[in-house]
Parts: C-alpha cells; sequence; structure tokens
C-alpha cells in the first residue's frame, strides 16, 4: 500500500518522491491511518523492498489489500510517475467511497475518468466481472494491465492464452483487439494484438514492445492497426499438431464432436482444407476454428448442391442452435460491449466467396457454387492442401 493518512487528515502518497530522511522524520511525528479501514497502519522503510505502509496483523483490511508483490508494487509507482509526466491528472491508490473500490490508479483524460488496475497476481474471473462492473456503474472506464511475467510465449507468433488473459482483451477507438501487458523489471510495454486462436489454449497474435517513457497514453489507449495476416500453411500445420494431440487424448472417445463426425463418415484428419481457417474475429469464439467450421458445414453446406440458396437467417439459425446445445461456446470477454459470435461466422463465410465455394447473391443471400470435396485419403488431401495454398498466398 502506498498510500496513508495522517490523523489529522492530511494524505500522504509514496509516489511523490519522499526521501527516506523526510519520511522517517515523519515517522517519528506522525501516525498514520487506512483511508479504507481507518486502522492504523505502519510505515515500512526496509533496504531490500519499496517503502510501503502495511496494516498491522489481525486487520479485517489485510486480505483486501495486503500481500501485493514488489513486482505490483514497482508497476503501479512506475505507471504513476509515467502518467505525471505527461502531466495527465492522477492520483496513486484513489479511494472512492460510493463504489467502495480502490484501482491501481485513477485518472483523467478527454473527459474520462478512468480506473488503473495494474494485475499481477491471478485473479478469478468472477472478481473481474465483480470489479469491472463496478468501474462502469460508477462512470469510470476501466484500464487493465495485466504484468508481462504471465506472457509466455511458444514460437515466434503462436502464444498460449488462458481464460485469465483472454478478460484483458479491450478494444481501442479504432476497433482493434488487443491486450495491453506491462513489465515493471523492463519497464516496458507489451501489446498483443491479431489474436486468432487455432486451439483454445494458442493463438497466432502479433506483439509491439515499447520503452515506457516512449509510448503516451493515446498509444496504449488506441494502438495503430496491425495488417491481420497469418500464414495459412503456418496456421494449418499448428491446427493439425492440435488436432493430432487433441485425439490422443484420453477423454477423445466421449468427446461428441467427434462422435457426430464419425457418424457423419468424417474423418479429423481428411476435413478439406477450406474448414478450420483463420478469420479475424475467431478469439469471439472459445470453441476451436476446426470444430465450428465443421459443424457450419454439416448444417450448412454439405446436403447443398450447387445452385442452392442459403441466407443469413438460415446460418444465424444453425449457429443459435449449436450454441443452446453447447456445441460452440462464446468467450467471455467481459471489457467489450458486445459480443456478436456471427461476426467471425460472417467472416469465414466471405472467406468461401473469395474461395469460390459460395457466390454472393444478395446483402443476406449466397449461392453454392461448387461443393466442397471431401478427401478420401491422406494423398488427396495433401493434393487439395497443395492447390489450396498456391491459390491463396
Amino acid at each position: 500500500m502506498l498510500t496513508a493518512q495522517t490523523k489529522t487528515g492530511k494524505q500522504i502518497s509514496l509516489g511523490n518522491g519522499y526521501s527516506k530522511e523526510a519520511l522517517l522524520s515523519l515517522r517519528k511525528t506522525e501516525e498514520f491511518i487506512c483511508p479504507v479501514c481507518g486502522e492504523n497502519v505502519s510505515l515500512k522503510l526496509g533496504e531490500q523492498r519499496i517503502f510501503h505502509f502495511a496494516h498491522k496483523k489481525g486487520s479485517t483490511c489485510c486480505e483486501l489489500y495486503e500481500a501485493e508483490s514488489v513486482n505490483h508494487i514497482e508497476g503501479k509507482l512506475q505507471l504513476y510517475h509515467w502518467l505525471s509526466m505527461q502531466k495527465i491528472p492522477c492520483i496513486l491508490e484513489f479511494y472512492d467511497r460510493k463504489m467502495q473500490q480502490r484501482p491501481d490508479i485513477m485518472f483523467e483524460h478527454n473527459g474520462q475518468r478512468f480506473a488503473l488496475e495494474f494485475q499481477c497476481s491471478t485473479l478469478s474471473e468472477e472478481i473481474f466481472w465483480k470489479r469491472t462492473k463496478n468501474y462502469l456503474e460508477h462512470h469510470y472506464t476501466p484500464l487493465w494491465i495485466i504484468s508481462s511475467h504471465h506472457i509466455h510465449q511458444k514460437s515466434r507468433h503462436i502464444i498460449p492464452f488462458s481464460n485469465f488473459h483472454y478478460l484483458f482483451l479491450r478494444t481501442s477507438i479504432r476497433g482493434q483487439l488487443y491486450i495491453p501487458c506491462y513489465s515493471p523489471e523492463k519497464k516496458a510495454f507489451q501489446l498483443i494484438s491479431s489474436i486468432t486462436p487455432y486451439s483454445i489454449k494458442n493463438a497466432f497474435a502479433e506483439q509491439s514492445f515499447n520503452s515506457l517513457y516512449s509510448l503516451r497514453l493515446e498509444d496504449l489507449l488506441n494502438p495503430k492497426p496491425d495488417k491481420w495476416k497469418i500464414n495459412l500453411i503456418k496456421w494449418k500445420e499448428a491446427a493439425e499438431n492440435y488436432q493430432i494431440s487433441w485425439v490422443l487424448h484420453a477423454g477423445a472417445l466421449k468427446n461428441p464432436f467427434l462422435h457426430e463426425i464419425y457418424q457423419r463418415n468424417l474423418n479429423l484428419f481428411l476435413l478439406p482444407a477450406e474448414i478450420g481457417l483463420p478469420v479475424p474475429h475467431a478469439v469471439y469464439i472459445q470453441t476451436p476454428p476446426v470444430v465450428w467450421q465443421t459443424y457450419l458445414f454439416l448444417d450448412c453446406l454439405a446436403d447443398k448442391n450447387p445452385g442452392a440458396l442459403i441466407s443469413y437467417q438460415d446460418i444465424h439459425y444453425q449457429v443459435q442452435k449449436r450454441i443452446s446445445k453447447k456445441d460452440i461456446t462464446i468467450r467471455t470477454l467481459p471489457l467489450l460491449e458486445t459480443i456478436n459470435p456471427m461476426i467471425p461466422v460472417i467472416e469465414y463465410f466471405r472467406k468461401l466467396i473469395e474461395l469460390g465455394v459460395l457466390i454472393r447473391k444478395g446483402d443476406w443471400i449466397c449461392e453454392i457454387n461448387r461443393k466442397i470435396k471431401i478427401p478420401q485419403s491422406n494423398r488427396e488431401k495433401d493434393e487439395a492442401k497443395s492447390i489450396f495454398y498456391q491459390n491463396n498466398k
């Protein structure tokens, strides 16, 4: 904890650059109280840790505001100074009595009040939702920043993401989806964008790194948009490796998706190249693309011949049916105002138009131009895949 009050009501913020000598003198003459609970707190001025205030043992306030890591204290101090350097009005550990919540930093920008939370420890989805909702109800814009130590890159373009990571996904004014991260050790921001999952836990993504004072607040809130583009060969390779590990999993035999495609005479390893494609808003759907796109193929395309029509209403009906049966799961993204699963679905059907599978006949109607051919052997699949890659470089 970096802020406290004296008995006379004076606010003491350790973010304001007090020297150790000044704080030692203050500690001799003043008593400090927690601005949240009103209990006495001690001013800790050790050599190993950052100067901070701490509740005494047995405090009822402790579990809410104590047990901060050095990483967290350093991070919010650095971010506070970063905002101050830009002349942005900000208050460290501001406690709003109306909402009974204290963000790491409260600041004002372009007529908006922001609540900045630098999150180092893992947080349950329930608590994240509760805090976010409370901020919004009290007219704060929440700015959640995740500590970079939670990000572990798998390869150059692949990052594993848990449900916890996705809680931090936000949208810029331009509509770009990204996760803001910060490293106190490196004093650097890490912005992760173009997040395109190929499995529940792994996604292709782009990253940009900026030193603390080379990035302005406006660039954090509204980063430059990336040109979303994924190497299809690498995408298919990663997706196929995922499918192999999935089938080898102990519970695969009971998987309803595998059971259904088996009943429909499909083989997970002999699906056509047109199924399991990346689309810009795939992150909205937690179910892997190969699964939800196979369902769309079975429900909307498999039984139709060239010349048959398919409408948006037909597609929407089938998607909603799959969602209600829990075959398709929508991802939990509390920082986004709306999550419309039809956006990635329509992006996929636009891909099929580009590939010549469908012909657009109007705003809401497509015509089947050619049937998607199902490979009957690995040789057929490899030949079809080779042609597909040549035509879609």
